[in-house]
């Protein structure tokens, strides 16, 4: 078995209260843990389309009081469509490998 050592984290749908908090909160975790923790911004499109960010604790302070969420969301045609489960989403330069 593969041991994770990159975890991916994103936001899809609309916003809802909490999702900073939540990101920061799996960023902060990860990181204690020893994980690279990358940003899929845009949910499944940028998921699709490979807008990744690298993620550390100063990409995660000072948020919880925003609005939103900082890793931007977005409804994606693509996801609904069952053409996108076949459409290989772009990776992340780690070898392809991330846990989401």
């Amino acid at each position: 078995m593969t041991k994770i050592k990159t975890i991916g984290v994103f936001s899809s749908g609309g916003d809802s209260p909490g999702m900073n908090a939540c990101i920061r909160a799996v960023v902060r975790t990860a990181i204690f843990e020893g994980l690279r923790v990358v940003g899929i911004m845009r949910g499944y499109e940028g998921m699709i389309d490979g807008e990744f960010v690298e993620m550390n604790s100063g990409s995660v302070s000072d948020i919880i009081h925003r609005g939103g969420t900082i890793l931007k969301t977005a409804r994606s045609p693509a996801s609904a469509q069952s053409k996108a489960a076949s459409k290989p989403p772009k990776t992340s330069g780690n070898s392809g490998s991330m846990a989401l």
